[in-house]
């Protein structure tokens, strides 16, 4: 096998710290994706050890010797850039995209304006400030929208708007979370995901999930803690549809220049079924209920060998592959 499970030296790797917790909104499920992450490491023979940022400065990773990092943070202060530039700065190799991918990437307004430059397709969208900019973008965009905070993930904060009476409450409560509100064209259709594993031109999409969430609400409850929603994968979609969703995630993950792994949300709007791009995660569940180890194992890889090959491919910036 590949990088994925065997022509590993373990031992080369040296002490682990998997990067888990810190204080995002999306702490508790970045504490389960971690714990995950820990487990299977160790099982493979890793000196893995679980270091959460909320409660201890990034120089301990110096001070306390690690020598790299797998990245299982979520949201803010994890996924946006800013711990991959402690580790530039500290000299760490880390798991996933690097500091600018993730940057842009964390930012969905700037996801999108770089994927519409290229060509590639995503809803129609308004940035809003304020409850009035709501309505006029409900108006402009038309129902239903979506409204959710910028750089935020896991759903939080986001609202599906069926009326004009509804764009404050949704406005405000993304805003909660976020001071810059995306207000999106809802595709009506499927909802899929799509994996890439790898870096530049060698970075491959894993198989299409398609999700079947109750009453098509893919919200945080049913996403972790439920299990109500119907992931199939094989996607039972046609196999041009799904060879399309891949052509269009591998582009949009080096577009941005994504590297390690990452995975993208995409619609298939039902009237045409032409596939959207609504956004991409540079630091993916890693949970009993993550889409990654799903798609994986369709491919023959287990969760285990999942996390090894992650881990082995990371890297600082100027180690790493170029698109």
């Amino acid at each position: 096998m590949s990088v994925f499970g065997t022509n590993i030296d373990v031992k080369a790797l040296g002490k682990v710290a998997v990067l888990m917790g810190g204080t995002s909104s999306e702490r508790e499920v970045s504490l389960m994706s971690g714990s995950g992450v820990l487990a299977a490491l160790q099982s493979k023979g890793v000196d893995a050890h679980k270091f959460d940022p909320a409660e201890q400065g990034l120089d301990q990773l110096k001070v306390q010797g690690f020598d790299r990092c797998f990245i299982a943070l979520h949201g803010r202060y994890g996924e946006d850039g800013t711990v991959q530039g402690a580790l530039e700065l500290l000299g760490i190799p880390y798991t996933g995209s690097g500091v600018m991918a993730s940057s842009i990437a964390m930012d969905k307004v700037m996801t999108k304006r770089i994927w519409r430059f290229e060509g590639l397709p995503t809803p129609d969208w308004r940035m809003v400030s304020s409850a009035d900019e709501t309505r006029a973008a409900f108006e402009a965009l038309g129902a239903p929208m979506i409204v959710k905070p910028a750089r935020d993930g896991s759903s939080i904060g986001l609202t599906k708007v069926m009326n004009a009476e509804e764009c404050a409450k949704a406005y405000e409560l993304a805003a909660q979370y976020d001071l810059e509100v995306l207000c999106e064209q809802f595709i009506a259709g499927d909802e899929t995901t799509c994996p890439v594993l790898g870096s530049g031109a060698s970075a491959r999409a894993l198989p299409v999930i398609r999700i079947v969430a109750p009453e098509g609400n893919y919200d945080y409850q049913n996403k972790y803690f439920t299990d109500t929603t119907q992931y199939h994968c094989p996607s039972g979609l046609p196999e041009q549809e799904e060879l399309e969703i891949q052509r269009i995630v591998e582009k949009a993950f080096r577009t941005l220049g994504c590297r390690g792994w990452a995975r993208a949300d995409i619609m298939i709007r039902a009237s045409d079924r032409k596939p959207f791009l609504l956004e991409i995660n540079t630091s993916p569940g890693m949970t009993g209920h993550s889409l990654v180890p799903m798609a994986a194992r369709a491919s023959g890889v287990s969760y285990e060998n999942l996390c090894l090959g992650i881990l082995a491919s990371s890297a600082l910036d100027g180690e790493a592959e170029q698109p």
